[in-house]
């Protein structure tokens, strides 16, 4: 009986070793004895002290559960996208808009070699919040597209995943809430910090109710005399989540005079992204590296603002620099592998690729990746052995579907057009939305004299990836060959906006041109 500890004590240690639940129930038995009940082992009554103790355990065990963080959760949705009321210059300043990342030349490989996302930007080496959500152009094509984290596509509405993030956890009451908001008095526990700090994240995250978490951390910062930085901080995340983001650049920017810290900079700096001014973020950036030199956090931020703007050189310097900070930086060694991929190095890209295996990270993308690596760096046998390791590690359908695609790539390289054939044939069983499969399906049926069949796979891939320019393109070539000369112009300009470098398209327009005017 001696060696037993006390409860409060050993919910503490399990919160220490990051077991929530059984930290939860705990707290939740201390909670429901009577004030003045003996604790067993403590041999004293136990205080209403250790019961409030109990009480703000619990709310952060809770909030621990279902905890993200709001830095890197920046997901638009449909509604902060299509119903946005900020007004945003039409016609930016070329290298000054995340919207018009076309007017950046950062000479990068052109979307003849690397694939674009439907907002225009290259696709990135390592997926995140922001590189999901491209920004559709129509409401109609906001809606139609599908709604997976694995796309460029439009998610649903960010409050939406918070929220059901948040109700996830109420599995751990079946009894109902834990706390009744409606019910708490907040300006008296505003007056006591330490309370109020666990309180105030429990709202924020678990419940996910902005406003009662606003009208708190208001509260407190009134009682702190305006003086304590990490409740100004709190009022700039609300601000931000209700889509103020003017008040939240104020909050964050009062924050840093008072306390520079370097989760407040990127706070701010996601304020500007949002508000499209990525030159006044990566200034922000700057600036905060003069005080924390060699952050990692703030050379990936000024990294990942290049890239989005297309600027992929000064984007791989920025990756090399984050690299001699933290060498094992897998964000950084993966952009860095695809770029070298992409400007047609495979040799280098397979080392980079290569480090991420012996760093232990073992998943189907990374297989994909060496797969292609070696394949174009002329290692055969490795290639094969790659892609099948891909399909058995790959978690979902998505996943499959582009290693059955990248094997039709292989088989298309090898000249064994019948299994190309098959390989997109089993990439658009697991993914049907897949334009690329479409568009190279079509191909492939040209080139066996199924005009018709090629006509109608080239129109669904272009119909599903109106940022592509290679559907409009074969499509205006197809129909230039079968002597539907306006069909061709028509779809040969759609592919010229796609893509306005592209060469063949250029000879393509001008050739009809030169038909319509002998017309």
């Amino acid at each position: 009986v001696g060696l037993e500890l006390e409860p409060l004590f050993q919910a503490w240690s399990y919160f220490r070793r990051r077991k929530f639940q059984q930290c939860s129930d705990l707290c939740s038995q201390l909670l429901e004895r009577p004030p003045g009940e003996q604790v067993a082992g403590a041999g004293r009554p136990e205080m209403p002290a250790g019961r409030g103790a109990a009480w703000s355990l619990k709310t952060r065990a809770l909030t621990e559960m279902v905890y993200v963080d709001e830095i890197d959760m920046d997901q638009e949705g449909i509604a902060e996208m299509m119903l946005d009321e900020n007004a945003i210059a039409q016609v930016a300043r070329p290298g000054t808009s995340l919207k018009l990342p076309g007017t950046s030349q950062g000479g990068g490989p052109s979307p003849a070699v690397r694939p674009v996302t439907q907002s225009g930007r290259p696709i990135t080496g390592f997926v995140r919040p922001s590189t999901q959500s491209g920004r559709p152009s129509t409401m109609e094509q906001a809606i139609k597209t599908p709604r997976t984290a694995l796309t460029a596509h439009p998610v649903t509405s960010a409050a939406g995943r918070c929220v059901r993030l948040g109700t996830a956890s109420m599995l751990t009451n079946p009894d109902g809430p834990f706390i009744n908001l409606s019910r708490l008095n907040l300006a008296k526990y505003a007056q006591k910090p330490k309370l109020a700090k666990a309180l105030f994240e429990y709202i924020f995250h678990h419940e996910n109710d902005v406003k009662n978490a606003l009208d708190l951390a208001a509260l407190a910062t009134e009682h702190a005399q305006f003086k304590d930085w990490w409740w100004k901080v709190q009022i700039g995340k609300c601000y931000y989540r209700l889509g103020l983001y003017r008040e939240a650049e104020k909050q964050f920017k009062s924050a840093l005079k008072q306390q520079d810290m370097v989760d407040t900079i990127l706070y701010l700096a996601k304020v500007y992204l949002r508000l499209d001014q990525p030159v006044t973020a990566l200034n922000l950036f700057k600036q905060g590296l003069d005080r924390f030199p060699g952050e990692v956090t703030l050379i990936c931020g000024i990294a990942r603002i290049y890239e989005e703007m297309n600027n992929i050189s000064s984007a791989a310097e920025y990756y090399k620099d984050v690299l001699k900070q933290d060498n094992t930086h897998v964000e950084a060694i993966a952009c860095i592998g695809s770029n070298h991929f992409y400007s047609d190095q495979p040799e280098i890209a397979l080392r980079f690729y290569r480090r991420l295996l012996q760093m232990g990270v073992y998943n189907c993308q990374l297989f994909n990746n060496l797969g292609l690596c070696c394949f174009y760096a002329q290692q055969y046998d490795m290639t094969l052995s790659s892609f099948e390791r891909a399909l058995f590690l790959a978690e979902n359908e998505e996943e499959t579907a582009d290693v059955w695609y990248n094997l039709g790539h292989v088989a298309v390289g090898i000249g064994d057009l019948s299994l190309a054939y098959q390989c997109f044939k089993l990439t658009l069983v697991n993914n049907n939305n897949y334009a690329e499969a479409y568009n190279n399906l079509a191909v492939l049926e040209m080139r066996k004299g199924h005009i018709e069949q090629a006509r109608a796979l080239l129109q669904t891939a272009s119909s599903l990836a109106p940022h592509m320019y290679e559907p409009h393109f074969n499509f205006a070539i197809l129909s230039e060959k079968v002597g539907d000369l306006q069909r061709s112009y028509t779809a040969a300009r759609k592919s010229e906006e796609a893509f306005p470098g592209h060469v063949d398209t250029q000879q393509l327009i001008q050739q009809l041109r030169q038909h319509f005017a002998m017309l």
